[in-house]
């Protein structure tokens, strides 16, 4: 049985203080014997980290006390080795760049499916008013690389804030279409979702959990290949099993 578990979770809240936090949480993780990448922004939390079960769910149940944190939620896969070589948390501007100020995720989330209940929809190739569904993928090209959704749409950008200009010139051929809105965990879709409804595009949403959450509850189901993750484990196939080193792209790019 695998004995290191992964989490990645992400969480949009106020916060401040940001360096006093990031000292606690270091000296938590420190001692906890976790590594991996805690980001700390003035809008919100994203981290990826790795360590012994009973070590990281005391952590998450830690942070969870301050009030701020109470609402988060981890996906868990799991791994033979540990996949990060050190315990960084870096403090950023932003949990995801998009230069969007206006795209608060905080304040108001946009339409969001469940996984199960997208797989339906793709099953029938249609959503429940009968409308052609079409996925829309968030991610930059290298990612789309090593897999996506079925006849996905992709833009070949280079990073995230290539995005809002991407799908704005799409508006019009994709308006009369259902769009599902994906990323790897969710994150980007907060913004993502939330900018294709500012702009018009009303019949959207976001896939929940990302296809991470995806190939924990469904699976395989309309997925080809494999999603890239930002650590040393590379790609997970739909198992959440660490993609075999054959099929391997072996790009290693750096988180945005």
């Amino acid at each position: 049985m695998k004995s290191i578990l992964n989490i990645a979770a992400y969480l949009f809240v106020t916060l401040d203080e940001l360096t006093k936090l990031r000292d606690k949480m270091l000296n938590e993780c420190h001692a906890r014997e976790l590594k991996g990448t805690i980001l700390l922004t003035g809008e919100g939390i994203n981290l990826f980290l790795a360590g012994k079960p009973e070590q990281l769910r005391g952590f998450l149940n830690w942070l969870r006390e301050d009030p701020r944190f109470a609402p988060l939620q981890a996906k868990e896969s799991w791994s033979d080795e540990q996949p990060f070589k050190k315990m960084l948390i870096k403090l950023k501007s932003e949990i995801i760049r998009m230069n969007h100020p206006s795209i608060q995720p905080e304040k108001g989330r946009a339409n969001f499916i469940s996984p199960k209940k997208l797989q339906e929809w793709l099953d029938r190739g249609t959503d429940d008013l009968g409308r052609p569904v079409v996925m829309i993928d968030t991610r930059n090209a290298f990612e789309v690389e090593y897999g996506t959704f079925e006849n996905a749409v992709h833009f070949n950008i280079e990073k995230f804030t290539e995005f809002p200009a991407a799908i704005s010139a799409q508006k019009e051929a994709l308006s009369d279409k259902t769009l599902v809105s994906f990323c790897t965990g969710g994150i980007r879709c907060e913004k993502s979702g939330l900018y294709m409804r500012e702009i018009g595009m009303e019949h959207s949403y976001q896939l929940e959990g990302g296809i991470l959450k995806y190939f924990e509850e469904v699976g395989s189901a309309h997925y080809q290949g494999s999603c890239f993750v930002f650590d040393e484990r590379e790609a997970l196939e739909p198992s959440l099993d660490i993609i075999p080193i054959e099929r391997s792209i072996r790009k290693k790019p750096k988180p945005e």
